[in-house]
């Protein structure tokens, strides 16, 4: 890197590639003949950035070599620490240590319904809310801001203007705050943004005080937090270090940069400003903010002039320029030249549906792999998308690298844990506790079959009307089903299933969280063995249950049973298992923010509709919009504006295609905006005979030729096979659709009744019958035998007590009716007698409900 005053910023262009353009320029510059890069430190955003780097380096030495030192400054949003570059061994006590995370969002709920008391909402509402509180807490912090900010005159008058809500909650949120950070006092931690800042600012000092024998590169940090931009100042200024930003537009036109706002740029009267007119959703925006939080004019930027492997042509990056004008900018497209509109290699592609949509993206993406060396890459927000396209390619032995992960609750070790704490919350209901049963990671192994014998058998006997709550009714339908098949098995089997999930049941309304996630863990290892902590999602689920279990313990949280599925399933969420190395070399799938800094030869862009990309700004449910402006925190748009600039990357690539489709699962939907400025733009050039393809192979790859016409069933079963006993109920079946008689009474099938299904006709005239049967033969009050059989069945006492008032009212018509066909001498004989008769050698069978004898001796 050349000698030079004044700070060292480059700027590497979209179309050129930034991961490999970077590779390019620094091997030469600073590899040597002996230990090549390993002098050279590399200050990149994230852990995915790192992998990024290391496989354009791959890419561009031919051989071995020393890589640089890579130091990870850590993405907030990645949920990723500072490496020990940045974050020393042995510190010392000048920046105190950071608090749990986990323990500080137990604790926040805990503040919280102390501030609002009998106001609070219980369960998994109020550790839902405290995660709202902390992570305002985290975006006030890691701006700089503390509390005193929100005391000041300014924004207490602000706040007493707004709204009654924006009120309320600006209060409760100080107050909490308030309490919390007397606790962090007393315990001489500070919350992590805190002890981040403070890191980089001891960064920033040691470096400025004692440069570094050796030269620092800080490469593809678009972060623009105050603390990070002062250290970003300090490396440019290093010896023969350097600051390399991504994408920034170094053509745009000085009065279009003017017209991005602002941006934070401090005021005469000191601080920051947030204007209202900031183009806070241009792709620019964070760039021009990052710049003036660093104090560098754009004007000191100097173009990168290395290209990547995989770069465009250069009128991309114009094209990208003036595709993302500001809003009275953008009235110069229709006397831009030729070669400031052309997108070269850019296409859109719109789809009927999203299943359409990933089948031709998988196509694209297989298309590629024709080509030897050529790589490919679908970059979507939308996960189910992304799993979709990850099963088509399977259709070819492809599995895809996707980086993005999975959340935790959908990998199979996940789902182990959410439905035991759904049997627990149920008390054991038929659907949640057959999932478990059968759930593939249960009794892997040689017992594998033998386990799934005796699920199986059981979720036969289960399914109708749920029963009772409680492992009571289950082991009474367990004895059943043991009669039934005469196996002494089933009674020993369910004991042992019963020894492992009683404890749960057992827990009571309310438990102790910490003792929660202890029946848990046990209960699932008790059920899957070792081999569930096991890969991936294995070790992230056994991560999570020691961290929240030992933060549960230190606060002494209480939580419903009921809750524990929904406060799992919250805490979960918030973590992505991704895959170790393994996945295709040359396929790949990312989420905007892993795709930041990553290339290919195609990139496909999917589900580029409002709401997915860009999402749907969320605002700050605890403090109004006046007052994060005032305060100096870019509003909800800003991420809008970050997700413009993922485009604006991608769109870089030497081929792109824009892909949205025109309905989702709940309706039609709006193209993007970023799309329709493509369209805008381009007018009828947007669309490619590939793309038309791709949609025509989607929708035909399906489809199988036109299979012959099937000829009708005609079973002829033996005389032996015919000699059954016929049901009188079921003559007329007979006689109006033999086939299905053939299919019930010889084949012997039978329609099953879903799990925790609604009570059938069928179901409920079994029961009203054996209600009738005990009152001909007991004789008590009609509706005391009703209520009786009632609570002696095994079913659910909600849908007991739903049908118990229409029942009542039916049998005490019934009940009428009987007295007055008495008093008419009219007397019972028998009731639910059983009888059969041979008539040409066909025997029918059937039950009379009842048989009375008339006064004149007739029978009815």
């Amino acid at each position: 890197m050349p000698d030079r005053t004044g700070p060292q910023i480059y700027s590497i262009a979209a179309h050129r590639g930034f991961a490999d353009a970077l590779v390019a320029g620094l091997v030469p510059r600073y590899s040597d003949s002996e230990l090549g890069l390993a002098r050279l430190t590399l200050l990149l955003p994230s852990q995915r950035a790192v992998r990024s780097v290391t496989e354009a380096f791959v890419r561009q030495v031919q051989g071995g070599m020393l890589l640089p030192r890579m130091a990870v400054v850590g993405d907030l949003d990645l949920d990723e620490t500072l490496g020990n570059l940045l974050d020393p061994i042995g510190i010392g006590a000048d920046i105190p240590p950071a608090a749990d995370p986990t323990r500080r969002w137990l604790r926040l709920a805990q503040l919280f319904a102390q501030v609002k008391g009998r106001d609070a909402p219980k369960g998994a509402a109020l550790l839902r809310q405290a995660q709202g509180i902390g992570q305002t807490m985290d975006r006030l912090l890691v701006e700089g801001i503390g509390p005193d900010a929100l005391q000041s005159e300014a924004i207490t008058s602000l706040v007493g203007d707004s709204a009654d809500h924006w009120r309320d909650s600006t209060a409760d949120f100080m107050a909490v705050q308030k309490l919390w950070l007397a606790e962090l006092n007393v315990r001489g931690e500070v919350d992590a943004p805190t002890r981040r800042n403070l890191l980089f600012a001891h960064a920033a000092r040691r470096w400025k005080e004692r440069p570094p024998a050796h030269p620092i590169v800080a490469a593809g940090v678009t972060s623009a937090s105050p603390a990070l931009a002062k250290l970003l100042r300090v490396v440019s200024e290093l010896p023969k270090s350097a600051v390399i930003l991504p994408d920034l537009d170094l053509t745009m036109d000085d009065d279009v940069w003017q017209e991005l706002g602002i941006a934070g740029a401090p005021e005469e009267a000191g601080g920051e400003a947030f204007g209202r007119s900031d183009a806070v959703t241009h792709p620019q925006y964070h760039l021009k903010l990052l710049l003036n939080r660093m104090s560098i004019a754009r004007g000191e930027v100097q173009p990168w002039h290395r290209s990547g492997m995989a770069a465009a042509p250069p009128a991309r990056s114009r094209a990208i320029s003036s595709l993302f004008l500001p809003p009275q900018a953008s009235s110069r497209w229709v006397n831009l030249p030729a070669d400031q509109r052309r997108l070269a290699g850019v296409r859109v592609m719109e789809s009927a549906h999203p299943g359409e949509e990933a089948q031709a993206i998988a196509i694209l993406l297989r298309s590629v792999l024709e080509h030897p060396e050529k790589r490919a890459a679908l970059i979507t927000p939308d996960r189910g998308l992304a799993a979709r396209v990850a099963a088509h390619l399977r259709r070819w032995n492809i599995e895809a690298d996707d980086t993005a992960g999975q959340p935790l609750p959908q990998t199979a070790a996940g789902r182990v844990l959410l439905l035991l704490a759904e049997v627990a919350a149920q008390g054991a209901a038929p659907v949640p506790l057959m999932a478990l049963l059968g759930h593939p990671k249960l009794q892997a192994g040689d017992g594998r079959m033998a386990w799934l014998e005796k699920v199986r058998a059981l979720d036969l006997q289960l399914r109708g009307p749920r029963l009772d709550a409680g492992l009571e009714p289950i082991r009474g339908a367990v004895a059943k089903l043991a009669k039934a098949q005469e196996s002494a098995d089933f009674p020993g089997w369910w004991a042992g299933v019963e020894a492992v999930l009683a404890p749960l049941l057992e827990a009571g309304e309310e438990a102790p969280l910490a003792d929660l996630f202890d029946m848990l863990s046990t209960a699932a290892e008790a059920l899957c063995g070792a081999a569930l902590w096991g890969g991936a999602d294995g070790r992230a689920l056994s991560a999570f249950i020691e961290d929240l279990r030992e933060a549960a313990r230190a606060t002494g949280t209480m939580l419903p049973t009921r809750d524990l599925p929904v406060m799992l399933r919250d805490a979960m969420d918030r973590i992505a298992v991704r895959p170790p190395w393994g996945g295709h070399p040359r396929i790949a799938i990312y989420g905007l923010l892993e795709a930041r800094m990553a290339r290919a030869d195609l990139v496909v862009c999917g589900a580029l509709h409002e709401g997915s990309w860009p999402a749907a700004p969320a605002p700050d449910p605890l403090l109004a919009p006046p007052v994060l402006r005032a305060l100096g925190v870019p509003g909800a748009d800003f991420r809008i504006g970050l997700a413009a600039h993922d485009l604006a990357a991608a769109l870089g690539a030497p081929e792109v295609v824009l892909s949205f489709a025109r309905r989702d699962a709940a309706g039609p939907v709006i193209p993007s905006r970023f799309v329709l400025r493509v369209q805008a733009l381009l007018s009828e050039l947007c669309k490619h005979h590939d793309e038309i393809a791709a949609i025509t192979w989607a929708r035909s790859i399906d489809d199988a030729p036109p299979a012959p016409a099937y000829p009708r069933p005609a079973p002829r079963p033996t005389a032996a096979q015919r000699d059954v006993p016929i049901a009188v109920t079921a003559l007329d079946r007979l006689r109006g659709d033999p086939y299905q008689f053939y299919a019930s009474a010889i084949l012997r099938l039978r329609s099953l009744d879903p799990l925790d299904a609604e009570p059938s006709a069928a179901w409920k005239g079994t029961t009203v019958h054996a209600i009738l049967e005990r009152w001909h033969k007991e004789g008590s009050a009609l509706s005391e035998v009703a209520c009786a059989e009632l609570d002696r069945i095994s079913t659910h006492p909600l849908m007991r007590s739903l049908w118990r008032p229409r029942l009542l009212k039916s049998l005490e018509w019934i009940e009428a009716e009987i007295l007055r066909q008495g008093e008419a001498c009219r007397r019972v004989l028998t009731s639910e007698a059983k009888g059969s008769m041979s008539f040409m050698e066909v025997m029918l069978h059937g039950r009379a409900d009842r048989i009375d004898r008339l006064e004149n001796g007739d029978l009815a």
